[in-house]
């Protein structure tokens, strides 16, 4: 970046200290760089004039070129506002103003020609037209307003300061004015000529004053090209430069852990795909290199099964593992299954959560320390200082997105040489996603449910066919199941309308009355023994009905429950009620996910219905999730540390030249993985400034 873009937004033409701080803190505008990088977000063709004797309330916005009267005042009080009169030669228009009388009246004049733009309505049976733009004919302004004029986001805040979007065009345009030279180029001239872009400085001018649609495509596509690569190089950067320097233990040996479990305690067939997992794990562990995998796996595919194998080879080599988990209901779910099946193998299995009690605290401090303690399972709490290991040889991380870059750091700083990297989430990535959080990660899909699964059948019902749901869900409870209900609030909202988990107690006891029906709950706000005590109450199969919020959203592994209800399911991410979803189907029974909504549904909550109720395929739900909401909405992807920020790619929309930019990125990396060839000069200084290098992507991924 050049001096003159770091130079302060305050110092532009019309701007000063009050308004640079506003825009700061509205819109994130800083300096000149930001200025310049804060994009349109649409378009409005601006070479078209009407005269006013063809204006229809249909037009979405028109211009027409006018004089204006004469002002004066309508209504009184909060009602009164500023009046105009606007006349061209075939008719006359109202314009009207609510707000800036004294500045509209100051800046606008009678018998002046003026460019009107603006959004005709019908009121009292004449056109008019609120809040109009004006602008003189031929005046210096009409640079900004001429054919494709840009539009820019602004807030009230801003409005009400008169910082429009007019305002940030004109703003741009000073800043163009006054540049000394050309924006300096951040892409190598060679890669500007074969990939046929725009240089940067027209790029930049072009999306902020496009002449014609033509070059402001061109000029979107350089930009979104140079954000996406950026991001790629980086990631693949780090990735060649991890596999290059940074040494793995290594893990050469399989031993009687892996072999006993494999031949004695696995308690069912791996699929092919679960075996094509721990075949990758393996040669990994056994490379000399450092393993940072991604294990993408549905709901219920056996993850936890190829993570307990890969600690079980840790253990026959000498090294400790440990599986980090969100929740405690999840840590303590992982704990209880791993030592079941390892009972045999004589693996040392412990738990350490927040829960745990000083004394068994420091037990597992004590045999941590010497070794003693193969398999550590716990949440945060791992990373606290007081846990140390003697040799840490892999971390596995369950459900990667709800853990932060420094949480996750401090456990990889417990060893100076830093342990093999499993991270595995049931939340389906698409792929352009996991190409850009995950880009220096190997992955690994586990795309087969274990034999004996039966695809759950997913249905959508409105409040009206209540009873009809209810009716159905005791038959399911008098075969000798149990259900789930999910809510999306524990108390009533004034600002939403959605079933809330306080007054869904209450109907669910009036509909399955006690004794006949035992109900549990569950929900964040409870203590963790009182929502282990309620879970207990389900696992066992005394309780029938669990009411819960999305804490069971993960970790819960009942195989009798068959139902799962969720209340206002129209209020859900994609992702979210294909994880709620995951909760049954886990046994060998047929399996049900009601969705319940309103009688009404927005087109957006019905598509997402629609999607769950046609598809149980998790990447298919996920890639629709992206295309419906975008990357910043999907749970957990818009975490603090990703280290970087879309201004104006859209993985939703742009996954194709996502992974054209990927190929070119390592095509350079694989030529010059450390950017030390003359031609590649330009984009080692741009990774050195640019703010994903200050993510140490080869020790955390």
């Amino acid at each position: 970046m050049s001096d003159y873009l770091k130079t302060e937004i305050t110092y532009l033409e019309g701007v000063g200290p009050k308004r640079a701080l506003m825009l700061e803190k509205e819109i994130g505008i800083a300096n000149f760089y930001d200025l310049l990088y804060y994009f349109p977000y649409k378009y409005v063709d601006r070479t078209k004039f009407y005269t006013i004797s063809e204006l229809e309330t249909s037009l979405p916005y028109v211009q027409v070129k006018g004089e204006i009267e004469g002002f004066y005042f309508e209504g009184g009080g909060r009602n009164k506002r500023l009046a105009a009169n606007f006349t061209d030669e075939t008719g006359s228009l109202k314009l009207i103003w609510f707000k800036g009388i004294k500045w509209i009246t100051n800046r606008y004049k009678p018998g002046i020609k003026y460019i009107l733009f603006g959004k005709p309505a019908l009121f009292n049976g004449l056109i008019n037209i609120i809040h109009p733009e004006l602008e003189e004919e031929g005046g210096s302004e009409r640079k900004i307003t001429a054919g494709l004029q840009a539009h820019y986001s602004t807030t009230e805040k801003l409005k009400d300061s008169f910082i429009t979007s007019r305002t940030i065009g004109k703003m741009v345009s000073n800043v163009f004015t006054r540049l000394p030279g050309t924006i300096q180029e951040t892409l190598p001239s060679w890669m500007i000529s074969k990939y046929n872009l725009k240089e940067l400085h027209d790029a930049l001018l072009t999306i902020h004053f496009p002449d014609s649609n033509r070059e402001l495509e061109r000029a979107i596509y350089r930009l979104k090209f140079e954000e996406l690569f950026i991001i790629q190089l980086s990631l693949l950067r780090y990735k060649a430069t991890r596999n290059l320097y940074l040494k793995g233990h290594i893990f050469s040996v399989v031993g009687d852990k892996f072999n006993t479990f494999y031949r004695k305690c696995l308690p069912f067939e791996l699929t092919e795909a679960q075996k094509r997992v721990i075949r990758e794990i393996r040669r990994d562990l056994g490379s000399g290199r450092q393993m940072n995998r991604l294990l993408q796996g549905d709901v219920g595919s056996g993850k936890t099964m190829v993570a307990l194998m890969s600690m079980l080879l840790a253990a026959d080599n000498g090294f400790q593992s440990c599986l980090m988990a969100p929740t405690e209901i999840l840590a303590s779910q992982h704990y209880a299954t791993i030592r079941e099946f390892t009972e045999e193998t004589g693996t040392v299995v412990r738990l350490l959560t927040g829960s745990t009690k000083k004394k068994e605290r420091n037990e597992i401090a004590t045999l941590l320390a010497d070794g003693t303690i193969e398999i550590l399972i716990g949440t945060h709490a791992l990373i606290e200082e007081t846990v140390i290991f003697k040799r840490l040889g892999l971390a596995v991380i369950d459900e990667q997105h709800r853990f932060g870059v420094a949480q996750r750091a401090t456990l990889w700083n417990k060893e100076n040489s830093p342990p093999h990297v499993l991270v595995m989430t049931a939340t389906p990535i698409p792929r352009t996603l996991a190409m850009t959080l995950y880009g220096d990660l190997d992955v690994s899909v586990i795309d087969e449910l274990p034999p004996g699964r039966k695809s759950i059948k997913t249905l959508h019902f409105t409040d009206s066919e209540r009873l009809r749901v209810f009716g159905f869900m005791k038959k399911q409870i008098g075969a000798g199941r149990q259900v789930y209900i999910v809510y999306p609030l524990i108390r009533e909202s004034e600002k939403m309308d959605y079933k809330n988990l306080e007054e869904g107690v209450e109907a669910i006891t009036r509909a399955f009355p006690p004794p006949l029906y035992s109900i549990s709950v569950v929900h964040g706000q409870m203590s963790s023994a009182e929502k282990e005590s309620s879970m207990r109450l389900f696992k066992k199969g005394i309780a029938k009905i669990l009411i819960a919020t999305t804490v069971i959203e993960v970790g819960v592994d009942i195989r009798n429950a068959t139902v799962m209800m969720i209340e206002s399911a129209e209020r859900f991410g994609l992702s979210q009620l294909h994880q709620l979803r995951g909760r049954v189907g886990r046994g060998a029974d047929q399996s049900y996910c009601i969705l319940m909504s309103a009688d009404k549904l927005s087109n957006e909550a019905r598509k997402r219905i629609d999607i769950m109720v046609a598809t149980g395929d998790g990447f298919e739900i996920a890639e629709a999730d992206l295309q419906l909401r975008g990357p910043g909405d999907l749970e957990g992807t818009q975490q603090s540390g990703t280290g970087f920020d879309l201004r104006i790619a859209n993985l939703g929309r742009d996954g194709q030249l996502l992974e054209y930019v990927r190929r070119v990125a390592e095509e350079i990396t694989d030529r010059d993985p450390d950017l030390q060839k003359p031609e590649n000069s330009i984009l080692r200084k741009l990774l050195a400034k640019d703010k994903i290098s200050e993510v140490d992507w080869g020790r955390i991924s």
